[in-house]
C-alpha cells in the first residue's frame, strides 16, 4: 500500500493544488495533504481554517486525508508510516527549491522519503497563493485561480482588514 504526502501552506488552495491533489489520489493508494503550521509566516488564514478549506475543497476524493503539521515533514513522515512526498512543479525555480528540500527529506528519513514531482497543468502554471492574495489585496477576480467557495472567504479576511 503507497502513502503519500503533500505537504504545503495552503494560504490559500488554489486549482493548481486541488489538480495535483487529484492527480496524486490516483497515483497513490492513500494521500495526506498536510498544512504546514510555519510560525515564521503570517498567513491569510489560520492554520484550522486552512485544514477546514481543503477538508471542504476535497470532499469528493475518498482516499484523501488532511491534517496539520509542524516541525520537519521528514518527521511527520516518519511518524505516520508516509514513504513519499509530493511536489508540483510550475516551473525551473520550483524545480531548483524542491531539489533542494528533496535532499534534506532523503537524509533525515535515512532514506526512507522518496519525492515525487508532478508537472503543473499549463493553465495552472502561473498560479500562486501570493498571487492569489495580491490580487484579492486590489478586489480583483479570484474565481479563476481558486475554488467559488475560496474566493468568497478570501474577500472576506480582506474585507475584515480593512
Amino acid at each position: 500500500m503507497s502513502k503519500a504526502m503533500y505537504p504545503g501552506s495552503f494560504d490559500p488552495v488554489t486549482n493548481g493544488h486541488l489538480d495535483i491533489i487529484r492527480r496524486a489520489s490516483e497515483t497513490f493508494d492513500e494521500l495526506v495533504v498536510g498544512v504546514l503550521n510555519n510560525k515564521q509566516k503570517s498567513p491569510l488564514f489560520s492554520v484550522e481554517e486552512r485544514v477546514k478549506i481543503l477538508k471542504e475543497a476535497t470532499k469528493d476524493i475518498p482516499n484523501i486525508t488532511v491534517v496539520s503539521f509542524s516541525g520537519l515533514m521528514a518527521d511527520y513522515a516518519k511518524e505516520n508510516g508516509i514513504t513519499v512526498s509530493v511536489k508540483g512543479l510550475r516551473c525551473s525555480a520550483d524545480f531548483d527549491a524542491e531539489l533542494v528540500q528533496s535532499q534534506y527529506n532523503h537524509l533525515l528519513s535515512a532514506g526512507h522519503l522518496e519525492t515525487v514531482c508532478f508537472f503543473t497543468r499549463p493553465e495552472y502554471s502561473f498560479i500562486s497563493s501570493s498571487g492569489v492574495r495580491e490580487v484579492a489585496t486590489f478586489g480583483g477576480d479570484l474565481t479563476p485561480y481558486v475554488p467559488d467557495f475560496v474566493a468568497e472567504l478570501v474577500h472576506e479576511k480582506y474585507k475584515n482588514k480593512k
